[in-house]
């Protein structure tokens, strides 16, 4: 698939109607938020179904749990305050587990070891590693660990992006000289053909973990931390994994 044709497919709109418990079968809904423009995490395909390493393992922790799940799609840098104001139960894209956002919104255990990886065009020889960004224009995506990545390069010239699309296309077109994001989701699209002319340069940024985001003193946080730990105790955290990512997961530590 062309970029353009990702592009395409990640523009279509995703349509969520409301949905509400229904107490005589003792369901329990969560209403989870996530960004369909990051793959291999989440996608948003054809007639706008969602798919994804993320999506098949939160529709597996709720499964688990006894919980049913409706995804509504939102823009990354959206998803703290949604938190924040409860408009939805939980967030999982790829959202990184840090000191400051749990400051406002809380995290389950890790359930994906991950890091920041500098992308540039397949021809680019003068950056090969984090020194030599310095000075450079960067491409991140906002609200994101990439985007406070950037800010430590000196005299770094740094654009701003909705999505993981749109600034790898400023790359391919020249306008910034490398673009700093989530090493799994760039090895994916180039691996599958969908960021023709690009290359992955220098060792990882960073050691990160995801997490699912819930809100502060949420509920369902227990039943979501048991949902991961059912889902590795019994392997099906791992051909999920495998299924997305053709490896054996790493070990997670159950609390950072």
């Amino acid at each position: 698939m062309s970029l353009i044709c990702l592009l395409l497919i990640l523009g279509c709109n995703n349509e969520h109607k409301s949905v509400h418990s229904t107490s005589n079968l003792g369901s329990q809904f969560l209403t989870v938020a996530t960004d369909p423009t990051f793959i291999p995490f989440e996608i948003q395909a054809y007639k706008g179904n969602l798919e994804g390493f993320d999506i098949d393992l939160m529709n597996a922790i709720t499964s688990a749990i006894g919980f049913k799940v409706q995804f509504e799609s939102l823009p990354f840098d959206g998803m703290i305050a949604s938190l924040q104001a409860k408009k939805v139960d939980a967030a999982i894209s790829g959202i990184t587990i840090t000191p400051e956002r749990l400051k406002t919104i809380s995290f389950s255990r890790p359930y994906l070891k991950a890091g920041l990886a500098i992308t540039v065009r397949e021809e680019t020889q003068d950056i090969k590693d984090i020194k030599s960004l310095k000075g450079k224009k960067i491409a991140v995506q906002i609200g994101t660990t990439g985007a406070d990545f950037a800010k430590t390069i000196p005299n770094a010239k740094i654009s701003t992006f909705n999505s993981g699309p749109e600034f790898f296309q400023d790359l391919l077109n020249g306008n910034v000289d490398a673009v700093i994001s989530d090493a799994f989701a760039t090895l994916y699209a180039i691996k599958i053909g969908t960021l023709k002319g690009l290359k992955v340069v220098g060792n990882l940024l960073t050691e990160e973990y995801y997490g699912i985001a819930v809100p502060k003193d949420s509920p369902q946080l227990s039943a979501i931390n048991k949902g991961i730990a059912d889902l590795l105790s019994s392997g099906i955290y791992q051909k999920i994994y495998k299924k997305w990512f053709g490896s054996t997961p790493p070990q997670l530590p159950e609390s950072l």
